[in-house]
């Protein structure tokens, strides 16, 4: 009687349990289908055990278990290589990389326009101050004042008397394509033609006066005596070079000239274009002076640069497709939910 109450206890334990996990009420299997063995977790009366109230796992259960992050059979985690290799990423490229040399394409011509339209604004520029009037020296600079850029090929007048004593000669220097000399003297000057800049009195200051150019050193004659007015283009004094000496000097430079020709000295020099008295015509009058500046218009170089930037971007679009087709791989190689080791149903065991 007793040993029947206990095969009826035993097996609507083992009703209960397969109820509660949702199984039929049948023998249960692990899920790599093998038998599963009952046991209690404490000893029954008696020194017994309970069958059929513990699965107990066997040795090779935990082989079962799959790793969540690892890859589904059949399949491998996309690399970015895999990915970048794809039919569709490298026609993606293609389409890309046309579209970026395009870019480029027209960030050149758009640098070559700003170019163009640079030098052209900037000769008409040059092409004003020389058809500009003289304007009086004292009004635009005085002796020892700092020389500003924006006064380079400003045309101006004024009054003075040359000093033949201090003249010199500038070698290599070209001229038409010949290779030659500068005609550099002094000119104390004595009437600026205005109120002299900063309030300074330029009366006897001494101004360096570029008279012309000449191809051997015989050539250069004296500058004409007494009072001249001289009309030419500012232009501003040059580094220093290796002094004055017997005659010469490499560098127009009032630094060193003020050595040689006493001060107060002006920090920019004069390039003749008209004097009265006239001077020799053995000297070839220089070209004006060009002023300073890149050539370039900025508004079509903001524009080149629109071009190149948009270039990149195509590229960078490609790449983070890429990255993001690579991550979608990996995802996809992944389970969703990593199996538990639970019960599955399975056959009676005999």
């Amino acid at each position: 009687m007793l040993t029947g109450l206990r095969g009826a206890g035993v097996i609507l334990a083992t009703q209960a349990v397969a109820g509660v996990s949702g199984r039929p009420a049948a023998a249960l299997r692990h899920a790599d289908g093998g038998s599963v063995a009952w046991r209690s977790s404490r000893p029954a009366p008696g020194g017994g055990d309970y069958r059929g109230a513990v699965p107990q796992s066997s040795p090779d259960d935990a082989a079962a278990v799959q790793d969540p992050w690892a890859p589904r059979e059949g399949r491998e985690p996309t690399t970015l290589l895999r990915a970048a290799v794809r039919p569709r990423m490298l026609a993606l490229l293609v389409l890309l990389l046309a579209a970026a040399t395009v870019c480029g394409l027209l960030g050149a011509w758009q640098l070559g326009r700003a170019e163009v339209r640079g030098h052209a604004a900037q000769e008409r520029h040059d092409a004003e101050l020389a058809a500009a009037a003289p304007v009086p020296l004292g009004d635009v600079l005085a002796p020892q004042e700092s020389f500003r850029g924006e006064l380079v090929a400003r045309k101006v007048a004024l009054t003075g008397r040359y000093e033949p004593a201090g003249q010199v000669l500038v070698p290599d220097r070209v001229h038409d394509g010949a290779d030659g000399y500068l005609v550099l003297t002094p000119l104390r000057v004595t009437d600026t033609g205005g109120a002299a800049a900063g309030g300074a009195d330029a009366s006897g200051a001494v101004l360096p006066v570029v008279r012309g150019w000449v191809a051997a050193p015989g050539d250069a004659d004296v500058p004409p005596a007494g009072s001249v007015d001289v009309v030419g283009y500012l232009q501003a004094s040059e580094q220093s070079g290796d002094g004055v000496a017997d005659g010469r000097a490499t560098a127009i430079s009032s630094a060193e000239l003020v050595g040689a020709w006493g001060g107060p000295i002006y920090t920019g020099y004069l390039v003749v274009v008209s004097s009265a008295p006239a001077q020799s015509a053995g000297l070839a009058l220089l070209d004006p002076p060009r002023t300073p500046g890149e050539g370039l218009n900025l508004q079509n170089l903001a524009y080149a640069a629109q071009w190149w930037i948009f270039g990149g971007f195509a590229v960078l679009l490609w790449w983070r497709m890429v990255r993001d087709e690579a991550r979608g791989g990996r995802a996809e190689a992944s389970p969703e939910t990593a199996p538990s080791p639970g019960l599955v149903a399975g056959p009676s065991a005999g």
